[in-house]
């Protein structure tokens, strides 16, 4: 008989760890070859581990809602085949253990080159609470807030880690951040000052609300929101889609949406001000080389998850039609894998398609620009011709963007989005698809 040991997979540069949410398989259970062993659940996405091999599942090395790193061991499958490479746990946990030791390891210089330098340290501070703190695995955005918000050594050690081995968790430094604003001002929201009627009721917040919250309220700390409006003029858009629409579905089986129109120019807009396409970690830029289109999707019950279209610049039309529904119709199934929600450069979300006039979106870190598309609507206009000016009906569309301010000025953000606008105004009407 054979072992094979079912690992936490690298699900992206981001991505140290996952919650495990629900063992699928039970200890003596069956097991098939790409069958679904367990559920995890990383601050990104929902998604399940199958096993590579036919057997049956002997030992589960971790419970429900444990925390669990990237390359630990999740559980054992004994299989039938005595060819197996089979390896000593102790050996593999001895691997892991070094793995995660070099990483903790790596972002011990960090805390002391990047936050070092901003905050005034006591002179007297003691070794021992250094050695405390450098235990303690920070993830990069926690290091950011840490960073940004000028917390010393001395708040950081009395911050209480939740996370595995008392990791300190983006949840504990903005718990942490709210409790220390409340010192100075009172909260007249706090659980203290809440009356609640005999009418009201309370709903728990789903996790991938609870999730998004944290994401959303961490990116409006870490970057400097600006935003910029301008009006497109969509009728040759309009018309044109019209024209094809229903051909393209008899051909391809599926509808051709606004989105991914919109995405063709927001791609061509990104190629004129590449900076746009960036990054940012600490005080560098990472200016990137591929177009990788995040697509906010709204789910049904209320909240939002962001998949990737990957070098969307590569994709047709057509292409990047395809990729947009089957995305869109993962994200409602639950069924997107963590890299494909990894790795986005830019985010696009269409609040037009709420009835949304226009919107401020938040940046999706560590990108620094996001594009929001309002509805579509017929409005009067003045149409000049060379024979004078007129007023006809026009559909026309809002597009917001929002920047980082930190690097991307006011000139640069507004004429990004209005170049994009231009690609819209000018939009091929004989286009064959």
């Amino acid at each position: 008989m054979g072992k094979y040991f079912l690992k936490l997979p690298k699900m992206g540069e981001s991505i140290a760890e996952a919650t495990l949410v629900k063992w699928l398989k039970e200890v003596g259970d069956k097991i098939e070859t790409d069958e679904s062993v367990v559920e995890i659940a990383t601050d990104k996405v929902d998604s399940d581990i199958p096993s590579e091999v036919k057997g049956v599942l002997k030992e589960k090395k971790f419970l429900e809602n444990d925390i669990i790193k990237v390359g630990e061991i999740i559980g054992i499958i004994e299989t039938e085949n005595d060819d197996m490479n089979e390896q000593v746990e102790d050996d593999i946990n001895t691997q892991i253990e070094k793995e995660i030791g070099e990483q903790e390891s790596v972002s011990v210089p960090f805390i002391e080159s990047e936050i070092e330098p901003i905050i005034s340290f006591e002179e007297n501070k003691t070794n021992e609470t250094k050695n405390n703190l450098d235990k303690k695995f920070l993830s990069p955005l926690v290091k950011n807030i840490i960073k940004k918000e000028n917390i010393n050594y001395q708040e950081l050690e009395k911050i209480p880690g939740t996370g595995k081995n008392g990791r300190i968790t983006k949840k504990d430094i903005l718990s942490y951040l709210n409790s220390r604003q409340s010192d100075s001002f009172q909260d007249i929201s706090s659980e203290q000052n809440l009356v609640l009627g005999t009418q009201d009721k309370i709903i728990e917040m789903s996790r991938m609300a609870k999730l998004t919250s944290a994401n959303m309220i961490a990116s409006k700390q870490i970057s400097a929101h600006v935003q910029s409006f301008v009006e497109a003029d969509v009728t040759d858009l309009w018309n044109w889609r019209e024209k094809v629409k229903n051909s393209y579905q008899i051909r391809e089986g599926e509808k051709l949406t606004f989105t991914p129109l919109f995405i063709t120019t927001l791609i061509k807009a990104l190629k004129d001000f590449p900076l746009l396409n960036s990054s940012v970690d600490g005080d560098k830029i990472i200016q990137k080389k591929a177009i990788n289109i995040s697509m906010a999707t709204a789910l049904d019950d209320g909240s939002l998850i962001v998949p990737v279209i990957h070098n969307a610049d590569h994709l047709n039309l057509v292409g990047l039609s395809k990729a947009v529904n089957d995305l869109a119709s993962r994200s409602r199934n639950q069924s997107l894998k963590p890299e494909e929600v990894q790795g986005g450069s830019f985010t696009i979300t269409n609040v037009g398609n709420f009835g949304s006039l226009m919107g401020t979106p938040i940046i999706n870190q560590p990108q620094v620009g996001i594009v929001a598309i309002g509805v579509i609507r017929k409005v009067p206009s003045v149409i000049e011709t060379p024979k004078g000016d007129f007023i006809g009906i026009r559909r026309k569309v809002m597009l917001s963007h929002t920047y980082d301010h930190r690097i991307i000025n006011g000139a640069m953000g507004g004429n990004f989005v209005k170049k994009m606008a231009d690609y819209l105004d000018q939009w091929d009407k004989n286009l064959i698809i």
